[in-house]
């Protein structure tokens, strides 16, 4: 039998660079599917328009080949690794995936937002090119090698939880309570993946890597359960949404599209259980290589998505350029609304220079007295853009700074995604000030609100410099109004069953 070819260096490179890119721009089919049928479903008004958003806005990437999310995402690439597989590889696993990586998040077509810092107790130094990737290998029979690869954004990542339970505890119970206390920042409706047993390490990885397999909890419905994982899925499908909390935590009967389990035997005193929520922007691939060149990956057809008719969106109007105490008063938690003027832009970073110039007595770079702040980090813009996808982070990151820069600048709107903490509500109340939320899973869509963007200041800080964004229309949700009512307080206490 003749020989097989041998599995180059640069096969492998290509297809973790072009699977990167794939899954910057392209929701898979069973993703699409599990949206479109949450849609259908969804009982909360609210929810649903954040679905149709989030879908629009990906129908809308896939078409521009445009990132899902200004949130690009850490590279998790997941390798098995065939004992015979036959390798013309003199580099490490980590250089080439390092490699594949850096092309991907630098290509010229397409340039994806760079958010891995080096030195992460330190000086917390943007990489520039988005590496390190996060590496799992496994050794596997056979003589391929099989690569799945990820995008994992920061909000969904943030909520990742770890616990060991006592052998007799329940793992349904101590899943529902921890998911119940996640908040909105995880991004739903979307993905919750388990990793029960192993040891903390194990179960970990099992939570991460379970999360990319296909979406299936419809047909599991149908079907019943025949394991003890499946029965877990099930009954934790249901309660789960029972919670209330909805697309965004906005409110609704759909937080979560499916649940993952993955189990593995374990100490007889121990039950490690590890749980790892994926967002409205998950994003993953997978492909084989065996020595025939790199992987082909082939877009999805336009088809699959539903339509939804235009991407304009309903609301109220509000102009930036001339917010007034008695127009902030007037919005209620749940409007929704259609922002036009300028905007600065400031997230962790930004905030937290802000700060430091502000305890020093230095004049800040902007002046936010009667303007708002939007917590985004873009992707770059492409020739003809003004700016590439602009969705939101996570609020609840910027809670500690509000207090202060309320009363000191001035500012009187945030915007972001999320709920915000007690004490951020508390500020807000006390300043008369409101916090929006944009739709986080739909960037591109949000990016075609802005109609001009300049840096104004501290360009060190890369994707968290402070820019002017000019926008029409951008829609956005009342979550907190200048009374200290939160959307994601009423809204799921009315949907939650």
């Amino acid at each position: 039998m003749p020989s097989q070819p041998a599995i180059t260096e640069a096969d492998f490179i290509t297809s973790v660079a072009d699977a990167l890119q794939y899954v910057s721009a392209y929701h898979s089919p069973d993703f699409i599917a599990a949206m479109a049928r949450a849609y259908e479903i969804e009982e909360s008004h609210t929810a649903r328009d954040a679905i149709r958003q989030i879908l629009i806005s990906s129908k809308m990437s896939a078409t521009d080949h445009r990132p899902i999310c200004q949130d690009t995402g850490c590279a998790n690439i997941f390798v098995e690794l065939g004992v015979q597989a036959p390798l013309a590889w003199t580099r490490s696993l980590q250089e080439l995936c390092d490699e594949g990586t850096r092309r991907a998040y630098l290509a010229e077509g397409n340039p994806l937002r760079a958010s891995i810092v080096s030195d992460p107790i330190g000086a917390r130094r943007n990489t520039r090119d988005n590496t390190p990737a996060m590496v799992q290998v496994e050794m596997v029979a056979g003589a391929s090698v099989s690569v799945t690869v990820s995008a994992k954004g920061g909000g969904s990542e943030n909520k990742a939880k770890f616990t060991v339970l006592n052998p007799s505890d329940s793992v349904s119970e101590w899943v529902v309570n921890t998911v119940a206390g996640l908040g909105a920042g995880w991004c739903p409706p979307g993905v919750i993946g388990l990793g029960v047993g192993g040891s903390v390490d194990k179960a970990m990885a099992m939570a991460k890597k379970v999360l990319n397999d296909p979406i299936d909890i419809t047909d599991l419905r149908v079907r019943g359960a025949k394991t003890a994982e499946e029965r877990l899925r099930l009954e934790l499908y249901e309660r789960l949404n029972c919670l209330g909390m909805g697309a965004q935590g906005l409110g609704g009967t759909v937080t979560v599209l499916d649940v993952k389990v993955a189990s593995f035997p374990t100490h007889a005193a121990s039950l490690p259980v590890a749980l790892i929520p994926n967002c409205a922007a998950t994003r993953h691939a997978h492909f084989i290589l065996d020595g025939h060149g790199p992987a082909k990956l082939d877009p999805p057809d336009l088809s699959l998505w539903p339509d939804l008719g235009p991407a304009t969106t309903e609301g109220r109007r509000i102009n930036l350029d001339a917010l007034s105490q008695p127009t902030l008063d007037s919005l209620s938690p749940g409007e929704r609304l259609l922002l036009s003027g300028k905007l600065f832009t400031g997230r962790d970073a930004a905030h937290k220079r802000m700060m430091e110039f502000l305890a020093r007595g230095d004049d800040l770079p902007v002046d936010l007295r009667d303007r708002a702040i939007y917590y985004v980090g873009p992707v770059d813009p492409l020739p003809g853009e003004v700016i590439g996808p602009a969705g939101p982070t996570t609020a609840t990151r910027m809670d500690k700074f509000t207090p202060g820069l309320l009363a000191a600048t001035g500012l009187k709107v945030m915007i972001g995604k999320a709920e915000r903490g007690p004490e951020a509500i508390k500020a807000i109340r006390e300043n008369g000030a409101v916090y929006m939320v944009a739709v986080g899973g739909a960037a591109y869509l949000v990016s075609k609100a802005i109609t001009a963007a300049r840096r104004i200041a501290w360009g060190d800080l890369g994707m968290e410099a402070i820019y002017e964004f000019e926008v029409s229309d951008m829609p956005v949700i009342v979550a907190v109004d200048t009374k200290g009512q939160s959307i994601h307080q009423i809204g799921p206490a009315r949907f939650r069953r």
